[in-house]
């Protein structure tokens, strides 16, 4: 385990239940520089830590494969360094800090014949795996994630630390390059972009908005897309899913708007009222023409289920559900929402309130 932060705390957790449950893994070492950090884990999990890596590859143990979850900007530097010698490597999200180095990072994974899975945890959420079979040509998606502010991951703004799910989540789903961005961001309570509202248009005509704030007065994470004759809710949080589908006895008018791929905002605002009770008579006794749905979710820790995932593919050699691809396409769209909020703070002259980027 590299990292032995707030985070890194959670993998060994994870890990260490795994390896109790007999689940075929053994938590061998971490790696941490902070002494406090180091004295905590060695306390809590009985095992050697090391202020670096290379002292832990000097180390006589057996390693097969190593977690990342260290500050963005040293992803590179010590998944690299596990991947040249021979570790299959899990390293959090963002896969890196630039696109030359996840390139760089994939480059090397092949050479070594390592497994090099992104963090993105969301992936595995319950509700998210349970949506999957609903998928019929999504072309409008909303998200929204907030955070109330702690001083956790400034390192990053709120794109990368926040909304980096969602882009991954959507660009798996809309399965379409991306042909436009807009977006709008700032920072509020640090030195980054604190709150960010994105829309982002693919080449299949499909749309998604995004919003994220970690200066929020509540915990959101939410997501909601529209595809022909059928709406789809879901809950990060809950793990929780709505599907509103379209009868046969649905008026023409909204059929025909929905069939077509032309989504009406209006309508659209309808049934996502209707999903929280906001349309007379929907909720307790949904309209004729409308038929709601709540598939089973089975209840899951994202993080556990990610890490099985990931010893799943370092044990059969097979591709992991999230690949080191689908997380440079995610870091992708994330840099080029941040060029496209420094563009728009110079035409809206917030140099001065706005920090341009260092990615």
């Amino acid at each position: 385990m590299i990292g032995a932060g707030a985070f890194g705390r959670n993998h060994l957790r994870v890990y260490r239940e795994l390896e109790l449950a007999g689940e075929g893994v053994a938590l061998v070492a971490a790696v941490d520089p902070d002494s406090a950090r180091a004295s905590q884990a060695e306390e809590n999990f009985s095992i050697p830590v090391f202020a670096s890596i290379e002292e832990l590859l000097a180390a006589d143990l057996r390693l097969d494969s190593a977690t990342v979850a260290v500050p963005t900007v040293h992803h590179h530097a010590m998944a690299s360094a596990l991947l040249e010698a021979g570790l299959d490597v899990l390293v959090e999200k963002p896969i890196a800090a630039t696109l030359i180095q996840a390139d760089e990072l994939m480059e090397l994974a092949a050479k070594n014949k390592r497994i090099l899975q992104p963090g993105h945890l969301e992936r595995f959420n319950p509700a998210v795996l349970a949506v999957q079979p609903q998928l019929r040509r999504p072309m409008f998606f909303e998200a929204h994630r907030l955070s109330i502010f702690t001083p956790r991951s400034l390192d990053v703004d709120v794109v990368l630390d926040l909304m980096i799910h969602d882009l991954d989540i959507v660009l798996s789903m809309a399965n379409s390059p991306v042909r436009e961005v807009r977006a709008v961001g700032l920072p509020i309570l640090s030195p980054k972009v604190d709150i960010a509202n994105v829309r982002v248009e693919f080449e299949s005509g499909c749309v998604a908005n995004f919003t994220a704030s970690r200066v929020s007065t509540e915990r959101v994470r939410k997501l909601r897309f529209f595809q022909p004759r059928s709406y789809v809710s879901v809950d990060y949080a809950r793990q929780d899913l709505l599907v509103i589908r379209l009868d046969a006895s649905v008026t023409p008018e909204i059929a025909a708007a929905i069939a077509s791929g032309r989504v009406d905002p209006a309508i659209m605002a309808q049934l996502a009222a209707a999903n929280a009770g906001g349309v007379a008579g929907m909720a307790a006794s949904p309209n004729p023409g409308l038929s709601f749905v709540k598939p089973t979710v089975t209840p899951g820790e994202p993080l556990r289920l990610e890490v099985q995932s990931f010893l799943e593919a370092v044990r059969t050699r097979r591709e992991p559900l999230v690949t080191a691809r689908q997380g440079r396409d995610a870091l992708a769209l994330a840099l080029e929402i941040q060029a496209t909020m420094v563009a728009h703070a110079h035409r809206a002259g917030l140099q001065d309130f706005f920090a341009p980027q260092s990615n």
